[in-house]
């Protein structure tokens, strides 16, 4: 920094050393903060840092994460397991007379698998493991074109922020590795973004037919704000149409050629589950209802202060602009980017049927909103006539960077740690004493029928699963057919009315093994088997959170003794049927 004029001319004469550094340390100072926001600023992940960043917490997911819905165990863990392995479990949306899934989306999954299982190694479980794995993988990938998009087009904040969420945020952990058509979607609509982002036009279009045909048909919602842009802004009506056209041609052709294959007649598959969820009388809501409410709780629980800032990214753009500060970038209006999460949200807070993986498709959506929420706030807080201001708007960034991703570890520490019990029961099955080659051993399951993980968890093919009798009044899966073309015949015993079908019960007393909670909370129909110490011994229990006796802040959150002193477990126990075992012996 050089002297002024006035101290020049002074010959011979010497400033306080005090004062002189004094002028020296608060003017470098600013411009080194000064230097340092813009740094900051301009500064974001690089697509390998980015790539380890998502790829390491995908696979934690693979490796660590629950199945949170049994719905990805029963019509898509269990239907690609009898595509391997000629046995599982069939629900009535895999009846031909419904067909309403694909098994086209099964087999995407089941060639990888069976190619693992026939050159690696034939142990189930490291088969379904390696699923997860590729899920974990695939989404990472997709995760990564989004955020190059987001780079593109809004710059290294709002970017570096996106990262930050996607790679912390509960619900992408939860949805990244589900096998379920509402996460492929999730990764589709991802990938479809990140190259309308990059003005990719034909790689987004293509994008999002997978997303709708091949993934949840209601995610075709999410590509109206892209189509919006492409037809009417940029007036690109042919090509839209054209690549609309390849795109279903591309999917659809092989989808309904196999699907048809499978159920022995025509079908379309994503068409059949439109219809049935839009078109019938009852539509999905017998399977029960929820309050608009069931999101915001469900959003702020996956995304705690991001789904909050998602929710006023829109309003808080709309204040920014006022104040005359936009990011100057025309080919991918910030508004245009919100537009899909806002439509979606609007869509399904409407339907009485709610459930958590209908979000799934928007999660990534979340994380963009809510740092575009972030940089809004960054430009009116930077507007304020106070000194720092700029230093001021980063802080408080990263201040709800930082707060939000720690609730979100708090939040998956807490599922693993409070929901894991499942997993390791089925595990257990793997280290039990080997059963005489030809005997067929029974493994039970009765309130807690949803929450068994897969027959990839079933030590071998000698091995079956039984339900037995409990207080859910609803229609159970029954077991795939073990005849020719058993995916093409019809069974009386299916309905799509959610109606009890008794034929899928069998006696306790016929099972070697149960699985079962021990609550303190039981019927006739639900005893305390672990108190029939007559008939039942137990061989291994794992803690299990027991939600109605714990608070809901310590249940819902992990925190570190505090949760441990005030939330109340129960034991996850493997049973063993004392007399049937004799029996074995003795014969």
């Amino acid at each position: 920094m050089a002297p002024s004029n006035q101290s020049r001319h002074r010959a011979g004469h010497q400033q306080p050393a005090s004062k002189k550094f004094d002028g020296i340390n608060s003017q470098t100072a600013k411009a080194s903060c000064d230097s340092m926001s813009s740094s900051l600023g301009h500064w974001s992940p690089g697509t390998y840092t980015a790539l380890k960043a998502l790829l390491s917490a995908r696979l934690c997911a693979a490796v660590w994460g629950i199945i949170t819905d049994c719905d990805e165990t029963f019509n898509y863990w269990e239907p690609m397991h009898f595509v391997l392995y000629g046995k599982g479990m069939q629900t009535w949306e895999y009846a031909p007379q419904y067909a309403l899934r694909s098994y086209f989306y099964l087999l995407l999954h089941a060639a990888p698998a069976w190619l693992y299982d026939a050159i690696v190694t034939s142990n189930r479980v490291l088969v379904f493991f390696f699923v997860r794995c590729l899920l974990a993988m695939l989404s990472s990938a997709c995760e990564l074109y989004f955020y190059k998009g987001v780079l593109v087009a809004y710059g290294p904040r709002v970017a570096r922020s996106t990262l930050c969420l996607l790679v912390f945020s509960t619900g992408m952990f939860a949805a990244s590795t589900a096998f379920l058509p509402s996460s492929f979607a999730m990764q589709a609509v991802a990938c479809g973004m990140g190259a309308w982002l990059q003005r990719q036009h034909k790689l987004a279009i293509f994008c999002y037919a997978v997303a709708a045909l091949l993934g949840w048909p209601f995610a075709a919602v999410l590509g109206a704000p892209v189509a919006y842009d492409i037809v009417v802004r940029k007036g690109k009506l042919k090509l839209f149409l054209l690549w609309s056209f390849l795109s279903a041609v591309i999917i659809l052709v092989p989808m309904v050629q196999l699907d048809s294959l499978y159920y022995g007649r025509l079908v379309v598959a994503p068409l059949q589950l439109v219809l049935y969820n839009v078109f019938t009388a009852h539509g999905p809501d017998l399977y029960g209802t929820e309050p608009w409410s069931f999101y915001v709780i469900n959003g702020f629980l996956n995304f705690n202060l991001a789904f909050l800032l998602a929710l006023a990214a829109l309003p808080l753009l709309c204040l920014s602009v006022m104040c005359g500060m936009t990011n100057g970038r025309s080919h991918a209006p910030e508004w245009l980017s919100l537009a899909g999460l806002y439509l979606w949200l609007a869509v399904f807070f409407l339907q009485p049927h709610k459930e958590e993986r209908f979000l799934f498709p928007v999660y990534p959506l979340i994380c963009l909103a809510a740092a575009m929420a972030l940089e809004s706030v960054e430009r009116l807080l930077k507007r304020l006539p106070l000194q720092n201001c700029s230093a001021l708007a980063s802080y408080v960034t990263l201040s709800l960077l930082v707060t939000s991703s720690v609730v979100s570890l708090s939040r998956s520490v807490g599922q693993y740690r409070s929901y894991h019990a499942p997993l390791d029961i089925f595990l257990e099955l793997q280290r039990l004493p080997a059963q005489p080659s030809r005997a067929v051993t029974r493994l039970c399951l009765g309130k807690e029928w949803h929450r068994f993980p897969s027959s990839f968890f079933l030590p071998n093919d000698r091995w079956e699963l039984h339900f037995i009798k409990s207080s859910f009044k609803g229609q159970l899966p029954q077991h795939f057919l073990q005849t020719e073309n058993a995916t093409a015949i019809e069974r009386s015993n299916f309905n799509d009315l959610n109606l009890e079908e008794t034929d899928r019960y069998v006696n306790a007393e016929s099972c070697h093994y149960l699985i079962d909670q021990d609550t303190p909370e039981f019927s006739h129909e639900e005893p305390r088997y672990s108190t029939q110490t007559k008939t039942w011994s137990t061989v291994t229990a794992v803690p299990f959170l027991d939600k109605l006796r714990s608070p809901a802040l310590f249940r819902a959150f992990y925190i570190p003794y505090l949760t441990d002193v005030y939330c109340e477990f129960n034991n996850y126990t493997l049973l063993e049927n004392i007399a049937l075992f004799k029996r074995r012996k003795n014969t």
